[in-house]
């Protein structure tokens, strides 16, 4: 029962694509299980960058380098798992600490400037991902109350190769505690959401979920239901070992004043997206392919749910990706590639972007070598291209770190 559960959490998830042999630390109380995992990662990245504007022609070029976290953040887990009657008991505690802060001066408190004035600083901030518990067993399927990883967009982020490295990033100079890996170059991010969600039961493979989730005052400042989230997912083994599976999310949103700040010139809509994907694998090779759609959705080629949904007067931004994966594992070392375009036309890209449509494509060229069961290098290429009717950019990042799991 522990270990089937401990599967279930991002952190896990995690650890078997990148070091499969690393094991957690369990201490065992009576019935009472508490296991701790996490992660720690750095990389160098050095990306160029040039823009150029399409009416004049005018090129700007920028080279930067960061010392950063890649696309996940350092990860310390705490699941505690038990049983009661009949019931598998679990709870799930994260904290996500990053490397990084805005201190412009060695030797001067995190988050204050050189005059000694306290500034904020959000880098520096411990991101709390997971706090839920969840109850159930194989006959009726299983509860999850409180905080954890989204429904829509979480297959594809983890089977995408760069979650164990960087990616391509647009922000490589600015001390985030994340890259984007692909996010927004052919998914959006699922995200770490409050919600009340049921799964079934595993049936040979087969399995559902379904919840409500903390909604999103995307225009206006109130909701009066909940947003909605769910997939299905079927997954095989045998020679070729694979998974498909198809999501859905649906959140609307309306105002209680429309003479509130919050609430004027703003229009309610209901958000939609919908996805399908699925993986295969033979021998020492797998692919992966996916696409999503989305109307209302948010701006997928920023990658956040809700963010440039609307123009404001209702009129929704349209949404759309695919993305593409296969790598090749020799012994400790596995080869990538993977390529992921979105595309958003109409809706906020206008007051976003200055454009009415815009689209980000990308592809990555990476290589995990598991030096041992805890640590991974990781070497990787990505190629980034964003294009408008204003502007096209094209950024070119490598990057070389490494990761530990334990």
């Amino acid at each position: 029962m522990k270990k089937s559960i401990l599967a279930q959490s991002v952190a896990l998830a995690c650890l078997a694509a990148a070091a499969g042999g690393a094991q957690a630390v369990s201490f065992t109380q009576n019935d009472v299980t508490v296991d701790i995992n996490g992660t720690i990662n750095g990389f160098y990245v050095n990306r160029e960058s040039k823009v150029t504007n399409l009416s004049t022609g005018v090129q700007t070029k920028t080279q930067n380098s960061e010392l950063t976290n890649g696309l996940l953040p350092g990860w310390i887990n705490f699941v505690v798992t038990s049983k009661a009657g009949d019931q598998d008991i679990k709870a799930h505690f994260s904290f996500a600490p990053g490397i990084n802060n805005n201190s412009t001066v060695v030797g001067l408190p995190i988050g204050n400037n050189a005059s000694g004035a306290g500034v904020t600083n959000p880098y520096s901030q411990i991101d709390t991902r997971n706090v839920y518990f969840q109850f159930g067993n194989n006959e009726w399927g299983s509860l999850k109350f409180g905080r954890d990883i989204g429904l829509f967009g979480q297959n594809i982020i983890l089977s995408d190769m760069t979650l164990l490295g960087v990616g391509g990033t647009s922000n490589a100079g600015i001390p985030y505690n994340t890259t984007f890996g692909m996010i927004g170059h052919g998914y959006m991010y699922t995200g770490f959401q409050a919600q009340i969600t049921y799964s079934t039961p595993n049936y040979n493979g087969l399995q559902a979920s379904a919840g409500i989730f903390q909604p999103s005052k995307f225009a206006g400042d109130e909701t009066k239901a909940p947003g909605f989230q769910a997939k299905v997912d079927y997954d095989w083994k045998g020679a070729m070992p694979g998974k498909v599976w198809g999501g859905l999310v649906s959140q609307n949103t309306s105002c209680s004043n429309a003479s509130t700040t919050a609430c004027a010139g703003m229009k309610p809509y209901n958000a939609t997206g919908y996805e399908a994907g699925a993986k295969a694998g033979y021998n020492n090779f797998e692919a992966v392919a996916y696409g999503f759609t989305g109307k209302g959705l948010g701006l997928s080629t920023i990658g956040a749910q809700f963010l440039g949904g609307s123009d404001g007067n209702g009129n929704k931004t349209d949404s759309k990706g695919y993305f593409l994966q296969g790598t090749y594992k020799m012994d400790k070392t596995k080869f990538g590639i993977n390529y992921g375009q979105n595309k958003d036309t109409g809706g906020g890209t206008q007051s976003v972007y200055g454009a009415p449509e815009t689209k980000n494509k990308a592809y990555t060229l990476g290589v995990y070598h598991g030096l041992n069961k805890f640590v991974t290098l990781v070497g990787e290429f990505n190629n980034e291209k964003i294009t408008n009717t204003a502007t096209e950019t094209k950024n070119n990042t490598i990057s070389a770190g490494a990761i530990l799991f334990f």
